[in-house]
């Protein structure tokens, strides 16, 4: 099966809405279980398993409208009706954007202006780090973590050495950088460096520029996992941007080959609009 992704003027681009989706599940942050973090033979916490992200579209209220279009957040309400987004149930949380320095400002903007041609997530490449948010599946041993994506863009792995080597030397920048890890505690940390500049840090226009680092902790609780990234740019950040908290849930659920992400609009927008960023 083939992944389309339709951008008519009136509708918000797929990938955003998963972006979104994420971004508002990810609010609704389960009680730590009580239940300690179970350990492997070497003492370190077990990291193993399937997660639940909290993807999903039942806060969508998709709306058809006139000329053949679909609306999906912040719909035109008919008289009298209650607003389909509204805070509460499915509201959308306060936005959570990186805070540049004054000269980027303007690249900002026209890169955001211009996302349905500028945003490489929206042409099937790979959403980088941290958009591409905490791993679907973890595989653990001595010396390394393998952390699996079922992205709405395809499927993705990255390898990360958890036995004290440092980042490799001579790679070429990449979509995921190159990652290390380390344990404190029951918490891991994973540090990635050397991306290429074709990604962005969330919606919007969030560039980054080569010298981007972004550092993951995720801490095992009973059967959850809490998830935070923190990206450091001072080359472009006025400060470190700090990611909206994620809690994942281990689920047995096992990960399914992804649809093929196949982009076939850029020729058929009509203009270059686009719902603001969600989260």
């Amino acid at each position: 099966m083939t992944h389309h992704r339709l951008l008519p003027f009136t509708v918000v681009p797929v990938a955003v809405v998963f972006a979104a989706a994420y971004a508002l599940v990810s609010d609704l942050n389960a009680q730590a279980p009580s239940k300690p973090a179970p350990h492997l033979a070497d003492s370190r916490p077990d990291f193993n398993g399937t997660w639940d992200k909290g993807g999903g579209f039942a806060f969508l209220r998709a709306q058809q409208l006139p000329g053949g279009s679909v609306c999906v957040i912040d719909c035109p309400q008919e008289p009298g009706a209650p607003r389909a987004n509204a805070r509460g149930a499915g509201a959308r949380p306060a936005p959570n954007f990186p805070k540049y320095k004054p000269e980027f400002l303007a690249k900002v903007k026209d890169l955001s202006d211009r996302q349905v041609q500028t945003d490489t997530l929206l042409q099937c490449q790979a959403p980088g780090v941290p958009r591409i948010g905490p791993p679907h599946k973890i595989v653990q041993n001595a010396r390394e973590v393998v952390f699996l994506y079922d992205d709405v863009n395809g499927a993705f792995f990255r390898i990360i050495p958890t036995d004290g080597r440092p980042h490799r030397k001579g790679l070429p920048p990449s979509y995921l950088g190159d990652a290390i890890g380390h344990f404190e505690g029951d918490t891991l940390v994973v540090e990635t460096v050397n991306f290429n500049e074709e990604t962005w840090l969330i919606d919007n226009g969030a560039f980054h520029s080569k010298d981007l680092k972004v550092v993951e902790r995720l801490r095992r609780v009973g059967d959850t996992i809490e998830y935070q990234a923190t990206a450091y740019d001072p080359a472009v950040l006025a400060e470190p941007w700090v990611a909206r908290p994620r809690t994942l849930k281990l689920t047995d659920q096992e990960l399914e080959e992804p649809a093929r992400c196949e982009d076939q609009d850029l020729e058929h927008i009509i203009d270059g609009s686009h719902h603001d960023n969600p989260r």
